[in-house]
């Protein structure tokens, strides 16, 4: 009886499971559709889509001969590149500093970083921060300004703090100092978390547009989700379809097959680099929950 009542719980559990990866996945399956769909089919087409509604690669041709779109991918490449080291190097010597038990202030001092999870300037103090500081309308405005995630800083510092001391005590016996032990010694032994933060950081560069907004006038400095957003909220496909139809009306059932391509030329990308790290999320995600 007990075995029945089980079996029949995994069953509903898998379909319930099921049904919401399909709601879940399904959005992606439709741009990708629509994407190569038939800007006129698509137009007058209502409901789900389950195929492609014929075959037509224009509007990923009208994607890639948009040079917003490849100066918005160098920008984005170069914030998730350049981005993401600045963030790892920064993330992992504070969390070293805030881990040392002798360290003087070392309380206080986590209060005050962890105070800022919760509280924060606003946007006008910001603003004016960068502005000062010459950063406005540069590439750095998007990197420096959020340079250190603390909720990414608190997960560091426990991986740290959950390696042996003993370790250290060794090695600054053998005249080690604080760099060799960070960098040949507790960095190696914490991959996995490091590969988090990386996935982490690097998804928050590559989404990035929300900075870029504000601190950035210069167009060719624009990231390539913020390119998106012009597309998708400003209906900006006017100057991609030109050349490409001879109608008003063929413009507009073009420019949305547009902007789906556009969606999945800034989504996949950033998709692939999860395969890679999957086997390190777990483990790196779980320090934060074993250790507080």
């Amino acid at each position: 009886m007990r075995k029945n009542k089980i079996k029949t719980f995994d069953v509903i559990n898998t379909i319930i499971l099921c049904a919401l990866m399909l709601i879940c996945v399904y959005p992606f399956i439709y741009v990708i559709f629509a994407s190569f769909s038939e800007p006129w089919e698509l137009t007058m087409h209502r409901g789900l889509l389950l195929r492609p509604l014929g075959f037509t690669l224009e509007g990923y041709k009208a994607v890639f001969a948009n040079r917003q779109i490849w100066s918005g991918y160098f920008t984005t490449l170069f914030n998730l590149v350049v981005g993401t080291t600045i963030n790892i190097f920064l993330t992992l010597l504070a969390a070293y500093g805030i881990s040392r038990k002798d360290l003087m202030l070392r309380k206080p001092l986590t209060i005050i970083i962890v105070f800022t999870m919760f509280f924060n300037s606003g946007i006008i103090p910001r603003f004016l921060v960068v502005q000062k500081l010459g950063l406005f309308d540069t590439r750095m405005a998007m990197i420096l300004p959020t340079a250190i995630n603390v909720f990414n800083l608190v997960i560091m510092r426990t991986a740290i703090e959950g390696i042996p001391s003993e370790l250290e005590e060794a090695a600054l016996l053998d005249g080690a100092n604080h760099f060799t032990i960070l960098f040949k010694i507790i960095t190696p032994l914490i991959k996995s978390t490091l590969a988090v933060l990386v996935l982490y950081y690097g998804v928050t560069h590559w989404n990035q547009w929300y900075q870029a907004l504000m601190y950035v006038q210069s167009r060719e400095l624009y990231p390539l989700q913020l390119v998106l957003r012009e597309i998708l909220i400003g209906s900006s496909t006017e100057a991609m379809t030109s050349g490409a139809v001879d109608s008003l009306g063929d413009s507009f059932m073009l420019g949305e097959v547009i902007k789906y391509a556009t969606i999945i030329v800034a989504t996949v990308p950033i998709l692939t680099i999860y395969p890679m790290l999957q086997k390190h999320f777990v483990k790196g995600v779980m320090v934060g929950a074993v250790k507080g």
